[in-house]
């Protein structure tokens, strides 16, 4: 059984009991604090290795709290998932482009909120070690260092920026990139390119993909993310 400790920061009392039940009863380590002052506080002394961050926190707000916890040296590294409302896609950017890792959006089922956790915690851990020379995904080997990509043993053409967009998805496949943090990724902070450029490539990168462009998946309001 897992023994990963994970801390939830929410002010709502049913949110705390529904998360601390079902991820205790998978075996994880739960604490729960109800402000963002106190989630940073026992980030700092606890060490978990993740932080479910709800957005609407009394005083400090979960996008204050992230941009401290991600800002912070010592609690930088920790995966952040933020717990949202529907319908708060530009807050969901605002978190993503601060650093947090995923969300998760109220209302909850247990299996998603499981799912999610489980996910981040194993980018996290995959994260941590030294990157392959060859991203091999799905039916797509992606080789960084000759710039080639093949699918089934095929070579496929690509832009330069095409390469980097789908180099970047899928060396973290599941994680959610926002169009700035594409741009900011692949251009370099500040270049002047518009959310409309990033999704014109992805158009053209899905096209010269084939089948295998399915797994370029759009998120509503958000940006991308590679299918893991």
């Amino acid at each position: 059984m897992s023994r990963e400790k994970i801390l939830v920061v929410d002010d709502e009392d049913d949110i705390l009991e529904l998360v601390r039940y079902n991820l205790q009863k998978e075996g994880y380590e739960l604490h729960g604090v109800t402000s963002g002052e106190a989630g940073i506080q026992k980030a700092k002394s606890l060490a978990p290795d993740l932080i479910l961050l709800d957005l609407m926190l009394p005083g400090m707000d979960g996008l204050q709290t992230c941009r401290v916890l991600k800002s912070d040296p010592q609690t930088s590294s920790i995966p952040v998932v933020m717990l949202t409302a529907k319908g708060e896609d530009s807050d969901i950017v605002a978190g993503l482009e601060l650093g947090a890792d995923d969300y998760i959006t109220k209302p909850f089922s247990p299996r998603v909120l499981l799912a999610r956790v489980r996910a981040v915690l194993r980018r996290a851990k995959k994260n941590s070690e030294p990157a392959p020379a060859i991203i091999r995904i799905h039916e797509l080997a992606i080789n960084s260092s000759k710039h080639e990509v093949s699918l089934k043993g095929k070579p496929v053409e690509l832009t330069a920026t095409e390469f980097k967009i789908l180099e970047l998805l899928a060396a973290r496949p599941g994680w959610v990139f926002t169009r700035n943090q594409i741009i900011s990724r692949v251009k370099g902070e500040d270049y002047p390119v518009t959310d409309r450029a990033v999704d014109v490539q992805v158009v053209a990168l899905r096209k010269k993909l084939g089948p295998a462009g399915k797994y370029i998946q759009t998120v509503h309001g958000v940006g991308y993310r590679f299918q893991e």
